[in-house]
C-alpha cells in the first residue's frame, strides 16, 4: 500500500514538472501575418482594377504607404516583444512542421501578386506612372520575399534551396542563396564582408559595394565548390546557373504572357526589391566589427555583432529577422526559436521604420553614428569604419573619441 502511494506521488510530481515545462507559442497563429505583405498587394490590385477611378492612385500607391506609414505606425502601437522560448522548448519548436509551412505559404501569394501586377501593367489603359507604381508595390513584395528566401536558404534540403531560388527569381537576386550562408555568415562584421556596412558609409555608397561584392563572392564560392567535385563553373550542378535559369524562365514567361508593356514594372520591381533588401542589410551590422586576431582571422561571431530590435509586428512579418544576433550566433536555428539578448546593440525602431532614414544619409548618421561610437566606448580600432569617412568622423564626433584614439 505504501509503495503504491509513493508511486502515485511520484507520477503526480512528474506530471506537474512536465506541465510546467510545456511551452506554448503565444504567436503561433500570428505567424500567418507573414502572408500579409503579398496580400496587401493583391487587395490593392483588386481595388485598382475594380474600384472607382478616383481611388486608383491610392490603391496603386499602397506599396510606399504600407511600408513607410502603416507598418511603422502599427509597430509603435503594438510595442516590443522581448519574450524568449525556454531552452528546453527549442527542439520541439524546430521539429514542428507548422512553422516551415507558414514560410513556404508566402510563395504562392508572392507569385499571385506578381502575375496580377503584370496583367494590370499590360493593359492599354494603365499609364506609365501606374506601371511604375505597380512595380514599386511588387518591389515591396519581392524585397520581403528575399527574407523568405533567407529563411529557406539556411535549411539543408534541396527542396528548400530551390524554393529559395523561386522567391528570388523576380528580382534576379539568386546569387543570395549561395553568398549569404557561405559568404556573409563567414565574414560578417568585418571589413572584408561586402554585406556589412561601415561606420560613416552612406547607403548609396554601400549599395554598389554590396551588390557587386556579393555577386562576385557567390561566383567564387560556387566555383570553389564545383572544383572540389572536379566540375567546371559551367556544370549543370552549378546552383547559380540553376537559379539564374529559373529567373530567366520566369521573366521570359511574363513577357510572353503580357508583352513588353510590363518592362517598366519589371525593372522597377527588381530595383526596388533589391534596394529594400539591401537597406535591411545596411541596418543589420552598421559599424560593428569582430575583434581582429591578425593573419586574416577574426573572433567568433557573437550576438553583439548584429543590431537587434524587438518591435512585435515587424518581427512577425519578417520571421523574426530583427532578432539578428541570435541568427548569426546560431545560423541554422529557425525563426520561431530565435531569442532576444540583453546587452546587444539595439536599433531605435523596427526595420520598416528605419528604411527611410537609411535612404537619407544625414538622417541615418544622426540616428546611428553616436550609438556605434558609444557602444565601443569611443575606440575607433574596434569599429568597422568606412576608410573615406575616417577624418570626417574624427572631426564630427571629437567629443566622443577615447583620448588615445583622438591622439592617434
Amino acid at each position: 500500500m505504501q509503495d503504491e502511494e509513493i508511486k502515485m506521488n511520484t507520477m503526480v510530481d512528474v506530471t506537474a514538472i512536465t506541465q510546467q515545462t510545456v511551452f506554448k507559442d503565444k504567436k503561433r497563429k500570428l505567424w500567418l501575418l507573414g502572408l500579409v505583405i503579398p496580400n496587401i498587394a493583391n487587395a490593392a490590385f483588386l481595388g485598382y482594377q475594380f474600384g472607382p477611378k478616383v481611388t486608383q492612385k491610392l490603391f496603386v500607391s499602397m506599396g510606399p504607404i504600407a511600408l513607410h506609414g502603416i507598418i511603422p505606425a502599427l509597430d509603435k502601437i503594438m510595442g516590443q516583444d522581448p519574450e524568449n522560448p525556454p531552452e528546453e522548448a527549442i527542439a520541439a519548436l524546430e521539429d514542428d512542421p507548422y512553422y516551415a509551412m507558414v514560410v513556404k505559404l508566402f510563395i504562392p501569394f508572392q507569385y499571385a501578386a506578381n502575375i496580377y501586377g503584370c496583367y494590370l501593367a499590360s493593359r492599354e489603359s494603365t499609364s506609365l506612372m501606374d506601371r511604375v507604381l505597380i512595380g514599386h508595390m511588387l518591389g515591396v513584395v519581392n524585397g520581403v520575399a528575399v527574407n523568405t528566401a533567407h529563411e529557406l536558404s539556411h535549411k539543408q534540403g534541396k527542396l528548400e534551396h530551390y524554393l529559395s531560388h523561386l522567391c528570388l527569381a523576380p528580382t534576379g537576386y539568386n546569387h543570395f542563396r549561395i553568398e549569404h550562408p557561405y559568404g556573409h555568415h563567414r565574414r560578417v562584421a568585418t571589413p572584408e564582408d561586402p554585406a556589412s556596412s561601415q561606420l560613416g558609409e552612406s547607403f548609396w555608397q554601400f549599395w554598389p559595394r554590396t551588390v557587386t561584392g556579393s555577386f562576385k563572392s557567390a561566383i567564387e564560392i560556387e566555383t570553389r565548390r564545383l572544383q572540389r567535385k572536379n566540375q567546371t563553373f559551367w556544370s549543370l550542378e552549378n546552383e547559380l546557373l540553376q537559379g539564374w535559369a529559373m529567373s530567366a524562365a520566369y521573366h521570359a514567361l511574363m513577357l510572353k504572357l503580357f508583352g513588353t508593356r510590363i518592362l517598366p514594372t519589371q525593372i522597377t520591381q527588381a530595383f526596388c526589391g533589391i534596394t529594400l533588401f539591401e537597406a535591411v542589410n545596411y541596418m543589420e551590422h552598421y559599424g560593428l566589427k569582430r575583434e581582429d586576431l591578425g593573419n586574416g582571422r577574426y573572433a567568433r561571431t557573437m550576438p553583439e555583432h548584429s543590431w537587434n530590435n524587438n518591435s512585435k509586428l515587424s518581427n512577425i512579418l519578417l520571421y523574426q529577422l530583427q532578432r539578428h544576433s541570435d541568427h548569426h550566433a546560431y545560423p541554422t536555428r529557425s525563426f520561431q526559436s530565435l531569442r532576444h539578448y540583453e546587452g546587444v546593440p539595439q536599433l531605435p525602431a523596427g526595420y520598416a521604420s528605419m528604411v527611410l532614414p537609411a535612404l537619407f544619409p544625414k538622417w541615418w548618421f544622426k540616428l546611428m553614428d553616436e550609438r556605434v561610437i558609444e557602444h565601443y566606448a569611443g575606440d575607433m580600432e574596434k569599429m568597422n569604419v568606412y576608410p573615406k569617412a575616417k577624418q570626417t568622423l574624427f572631426g564630427k564626433y571629437a567629443h566622443l573619441w577615447k583620448r588615445e584614439t583622438a591622439q592617434a
